[in-house]
């Protein structure tokens, strides 16, 4: 319990810091429902975007399907950026995001 809680006040946090959401799913899982603002970037696809992100000079929060955050994340915190989390489903993140 204090974990998650723990997790949840670093995400909204990273929010209010201007925090970039950006939804590891497909275009179509994205298109059938998505957080307001979030960029959609399939995981497959973090590797060819990682330089663009950076660029964006915000934290990173990253949402989808668990089991493509871990290596997204890495590869971006190898690529430099500094503040990649992880934010879960993009559902959790919603409701994360409603709640601030």
């Amino acid at each position: 319990m204090f974990n998650l809680l723990f997790s949840n006040i670093k995400l909204k946090n990273a929010l209010r810091k201007g925090a970039i959401v950006i939804d590891l799913r497909s275009p179509r899982e994205f298109d059938e429902g998505h957080i307001p603002d979030s960029i959609n970037i399939p995981a497959d696809r973090i590797p060819i975007n990682a330089a663009r992100i950076k660029a964006m000079d915000r934290p990173i929060i990253l949402c989808g399907h668990s089991g493509s955050m871990g290596n997204a994340r890495n590869h971006l915190l190898n690529h430099g950026i500094k503040e990649v989390y992880n934010g879960g489903s993009w559902t959790k993140m919603l409701n994360l995001t409603r709640s601030i």
